[in-house]
């Protein structure tokens, strides 16, 4: 079992940054991928970054590449996700996961066993 809370959600300006992270339980986090996921009132939750066990390899949405930046601190049972150039559409609930290291690029739900309860990033126009 692995457990895991999120924490560093905001309100912030357009064009500021955050720095979200998820704090793991468990001898086993460096054998997991992360991922974040995001969730928007009234839409679905969406895949937002994804990094795999070692660091090595790291996926990034379209919407949010360039901006956002996923990593991870094995030796802390931490992940990251450093949010800069911040848009209103980013507002949204911030949830982290945690699953198998398998899947190529982590990018469907379905592919990760754990899940935070969420952090709320606001960003105001």
């Amino acid at each position: 079992q692995v457990q895991l809370v999120e924490s560093g959600g905001a309100l912030v300006q357009a064009g500021g940054s955050l720095r979200l992270s998820c704090a793991a339980s468990g001898r086993t986090f460096s054998s997991y991928k992360m991922g974040w996921f995001r969730q928007a009132p009234g839409k679905e939750r969406e895949f937002v970054a994804s990094i795999s066990n070692s660091g090595r390899n790291t996926y990034y949405a379209d919407s949010v590449k360039g901006r956002f930046t996923i990593s991870r601190d094995n030796a802390k049972n931490t992940a990251y996700l450093q949010m800069n150039s911040l848009k209103p559409e980013d507002t949204a609930v911030y949830y982290c996961a945690a699953g198998p290291n398998y899947y190529s690029d982590g990018r469907l739900s379905p592919q990760y066993d754990y899940w935070g309860q969420g952090t709320q990033v606001t960003v105001s126009s």
